[in-house]
């Protein structure tokens, strides 16, 4: 198996011919380094390099293939958003006064992938505190999209979802707040898993120079990328379960299995609208066929439905709750400022701006309030999904849209023409954070830019297994991911 011949392989064809002896571990590193080291300048998606310690662990991977041993990553080479703690390698998150922080052990996510015998290869590039869907800091610069380098790759796991469309590694590893995992994928093509919230422990996934806690923080979860939906379930299985800190001992998570198996067994309600934000011209059309096309192969498909929660509500729901979070670490005089413009909101104020503002100076006694909300919507969301297996529905509305760094609150998106808040995006990544749903986002089809279009299966909780096997399933059936025609 040649350079050229690995570069687009699964981890199952990887695994396979590390096993028949066709390929050693030290020859996939070799060749994703190097393919790296040719292409990167390109896209500046691997910011930092671990290719010495990276070369190590792949010759341990070939003494233990050669002695019989069998792991789920054992020989596979792979990549970690820069927000993850690695040993000996900085973690800034983007922050320049953090840029000489070096975490002297692994993220738990990270362990877990090289005890399974994942080689770790480097970090990819993230935005600034990971707040943005670009991805770029004054410490690393600017990650490219490789469908058009003049784009965007997303954000904030961009330069994950970059390296995977290059063709660098197979897997990555990333984070999804307000669609850090969904919205790379959809932007470059790529598949990406959105894991039940508090399923894969983060603790090592922290802003310097906070400790690594076994914390789980609300709305934020780990999870896979890849270039395949059975590759996303093989890496979540390996990072699933409780911390070994809370329950002193280790154990896989036992997530109940797919409800099908079938594609024509399938209850699935698709959607491309709504309420409070259009959706560009593209996406639709590609949502439409993907729709027809389920039909025809036997999918009971929904359009509509008095069952599905009210997203208008929802979408400002989880802005409140959102910024409640956001606005942690925020300077005293902002926090001030915010709280003086939501004293001066008019109680009818309900547009999604207000909710930022009211979110981020959330009383106590308000997130509780709103928490409660958040429970009956869960409930909503469980009389859905007895119905349906599934909702599919836009990441985002619109494709990858070109490098724009000018000021976040000025920022606009153009859709069909029409210029919306920036920050409107966040209502379609909200309907699976709110309520801690999980969700896979798959590539669907391509626009006339020859920009890629992805949707999300967002399922029911704890039933990762139920969107996973459907976006398979999809993959199968239609196709999936296309290499960038420049890589």
């Amino acid at each position: 198996m040649t350079n050229i011949e690995w570069k687009y392989k699964s981890v199952r064809e990887l695994t396979a011919a590390l096993a028949a002896r066709e390929i050693s571990a030290c020859e996939l590193a070799e060749a994703a380094i190097a393919r790296i080291e040719s292409l990167d300048p390109k896209l500046n998606a691997v910011c930092v390099r671990d290719f010495d310690r990276a070369l190590d662990a792949a010759r341990a991977a070939d003494d233990a293939l050669v002695k019989g041993e069998r792991r789920p990553l054992l020989g596979i080479p792979l990549l970690v958003k820069e927000s993850f703690n690695v040993a000996g390698l900085p973690t800034t998150w983007g922050f320049p006064q953090h840029k000489d922080f070096v975490p002297t052990e692994d993220a738990l996510p990270v362990a877990r992938i090289k005890a399974a015998g994942g080689v770790v290869l480097g970090k990819t590039n993230v935005p600034l505190g990971l707040g943005d869907w670009q991805s770029y800091n004054d410490i690393y610069g600017i990650t490219n999209n490789p469908f058009d380098v003049s784009r965007s790759p997303g954000g904030s796991s961009g330069g994950s979802a970059a390296a995977l469309a290059a063709g660098f590694v197979p897997l990555a590893l990333g984070s999804d707040l307000g669609g850090s995992l969904r919205m790379p994928a959809h932007f470059c093509g790529v598949h990406a898993h959105k894991p039940t919230h508090g399923i894969v422990p983060a603790r090592g996934h922290v802003p310097p120079p906070y400790p690594p806690l076994p914390d789980t923080v609300d709305l934020a979860v780990i999870g896979p990328m890849a270039r395949c939906a059975e590759d996303l379930a093989l890496l979540l299985d390996v990072m699933a379960g409780p911390d070994e800190i809370d329950t002193g001992i280790a154990y896989r998570l036992d997530l109940p299995a797919p409800r099908h198996e079938r594609l024509s067994d399938f209850r699935v309600l698709i959607l491309d609208a709504h309420p409070l934000l259009p959706t560009g011209g593209a996406v639709r059309t590609a949502i439409e066929s993907l729709a027809r096309s389920l039909g025809e192969a036997g999918v009971r498909v929904a359009q509509e439905s008095e069952l599905l929660p009210n997203l208008e509500e929802g979408a400002r729901l989880y802005m409140r709750m959102l910024m409640s979070l956001l606005s942690l670490n925020w300077p005293a005089d902002v926090y001030a400022n915010l709280q003086k413009q939501a004293a001066a909101l008019p109680m009818e104020a309900s547009g999604l701006d207000a909710e930022r503002v009211r979110g981020a100076v959330l009383s106590h006694r308000d997130w509780i309030i709103a928490n409660n909300a958040r429970s009956q919507l869960r409930a909503q969301w469980r009389e859905f999904f007895k119905t349906f297996d599934a909702l599919v529905c836009p990441v985002s509305p619109v494709t990858a849209f070109p490098h724009d760094h000018s000021d976040r609150e000025t920022r606009r998106i153009v859709i069909d023409g029409q210029r919306y808040p920036y920050g409107d995006q966040l209502i379609w990544p909200g309907v699976a954070t709110l309520s801690g749903l999980p969700a896979t986002s798959i590539p669907i089809g391509m626009s006339a830019e020859n920009l890629p279009i992805g949707v999300q299966i967002i399922g029911p909780a704890f039933e990762d297994r139920t969107p996973l096997k459907l976006a398979q399933l999809i993959e199968a059936e239609f196709g999936g991911f296309v290499p960038p025609s420049d890589f």
